[in-house]
């Protein structure tokens, strides 16, 4: 999608650092107090808002969301521009946070769960991207098959209501924290971003 971006290099190298640096011996312990959990609960602390979004439970969860940054990220920096992509990021994140924050305490996700991963905020970015470009052709890993972003990213969260309004399936995934940085992304996108062009500032 196009040449990498300062933001998006910075964030995919950090994310990068950090997973692999609390797999050492020397900083492994320190995992658990970085995850984010519920806002009543007395191991919650108010750095997990921001630490949990560089941390990954593996391998696969951090390449997921490195490659989505990578391939529709720049896209979304260069068009608001680096500051603007900058509040995205995080506004998504903390978006991420306060909806499952509400799940938790609707019931649909357990109050002493844990969770961990830049998803939220990866999927605010991406959303913003299906936002500003809805006709443009993506294809999925795997499925040569060119699908429109606004079908496809609207098919994936369509996917995690229903998923998060079941708890039942047990999927392991956050599905109100992607539904919350997906809230946040399309509102900043729509009101902000897509009426006014940021590109260049």
């Amino acid at each position: 999608m196009g040449q990498l971006t300062d933001v998006i290099k910075n964030l995919i190298i950090i994310n990068v650092i950090i997973f692999f640096a609390l797999k050492t011996p020397f900083l492994a312990e320190y995992k658990n107090d970085l995850v984010l959990y519920f806002f009543g609960d007395t191991r919650m602390q108010p750095v997990q808002i921001v630490s949990h979004m560089f941390l990954h439970a593996d391998e696969m969860h951090l390449i997921m969301n490195m490659l989505s940054l990578f391939f529709l990220g720049p896209t979304v920096e260069r068009f608001v521009g680096p500051k603007n992509f900058f509040i995205l990021y995080f506004a998504a994140g903390l978006g991420a946070v306060l909806l499952r924050w509400a799940a938790q305490m609707a019931g649909f996700t357990p109050i002493g769960s844990a969770a961990l991963g830049a998803s939220g905020a990866v999927v605010g970015v991406v959303t913003a991207f299906a936002a500003l470009f809805p006709n443009q052709k993506l294809f999925l890993m795997f499925v040569p098959i060119p699908i429109k972003a606004k079908y496809l990213i609207g098919a994936f969260l369509a996917w995690d209501l229903f998923a998060g309004l079941n708890p039942n399936m047990n999927t392991g995934i956050a599905h109100f924290a992607h539904l919350g940085g997906a809230i946040v992304g399309f509102l900043l996108t729509w009101f902000r971003f897509k009426k006014y062009d940021f590109r260049g500032r």
